[in-house]
């Protein structure tokens, strides 16, 4: 069995989603190294958000390295404490050894990545007739179906791909109850999907404003939950990692991430 070296398994993390796609106010890559020579990478933890559960799984299963989706450090630290949240996954991370690797906005863009993994989970394995970019970044996605999706079935296949039991909506007053054109964007779409002239808008979540626009623009939009859009894209990232490396890396899905919000 070949163990990989840190370098190669970031090499393939930089194949899989090229840091150059990134937006520019984005920080990703390796955002914690706590070791000088890192050496060989056995285990990798993969999760949206870097917690304390998910820092403490991850020296539970002995992993070298934790890949979060969501970079831990985005904006300047002017200090390090021990405060419940980020800083103190961080700390625990360096403490133990433990690197830390973001991809976040360049995942978004890369092909195959999880703005292609949102299409495919809004259509449901139907083909497109047009897929193109949405956005200067390419971080989302404008399709145009074949044939007309009525709105009850777009959101009844949105609950189950994305694993949640509700989802929050918002429609101009006079929508159609069938849609041809869809725009996706993982997480925060907001800036992307302002004036996508698509019948309808998939995404975690939008301000207040943002949707008021939407519905002005006459855009339906639907929101899942800003990591629900985001986090179901960890098991084919998992599956590709496994066979890069022909199952001689050992990739896990983080069990203690979860959305913070809840339904009740």
């Amino acid at each position: 069995m070949a163990t990989p070296s840190f370098a190669e398994v970031i090499d393939i993390l930089h194949e899989i989603a090229p840091l150059e796609l990134a937006a520019d106010w984005d920080n990703v890559g390796v955002v914690l190294q706590p070791r000088k020579k890192p050496g060989k990478v056995a285990r990798v933890l993969l999760t949206i958000d870097l917690s304390p559960a998910v820092v403490a799984e991850a020296k539970s299963l002995r992993a070298e390295l934790v890949m979060s989706y969501h970079p831990p450090i985005f904006q300047p630290l002017k200090r390090l404490a021990a405060d419940g949240g980020t800083q103190e996954a961080l700390l625990a991370a360096a403490a133990a050894g433990i690197a830390v690797y973001s991809p976040h906005t360049a995942l978004d863009a890369a092909p195959s990545g999880l703005g292609d993994w949102l299409v495919e989970q809004v259509l449901g394995g139907d083909a497109p007739k047009e897929l193109r970019p949405l956005g200067d970044g390419e971080f989302g996605r404008f399709v145009e179906l074949r044939a007309p999706l009525s709105f009850a079935t777009l959101l009844q296949r949105c609950k189950r791909r994305f694993g949640v039991r509700s989802l929050r909506t918002a429609r101009p007053e006079r929508a159609a109850a069938k849609v041809r054109t869809i725009a996706v964007a993982a997480g925060a779409g907001g800036s992307l999907l302002r004036g996508c002239g698509a019948d309808v808008a998939v995404t975690g979540e939008l301000s207040h404003h943002d949707a008021l626009a939407a519905i002005a623009a006459g855009t339906s939009v639907v929101l899942a939950g800003h990591s629900n859009t985001e986090r179901g894209f960890l098991k084919v990232l998992q599956r590709r990692l496994r066979e890069s490396f022909d199952g001689d890396l050992d990739v896990r899905v983080a069990k203690s991430d979860r959305d913070p919000f809840a339904t009740v």
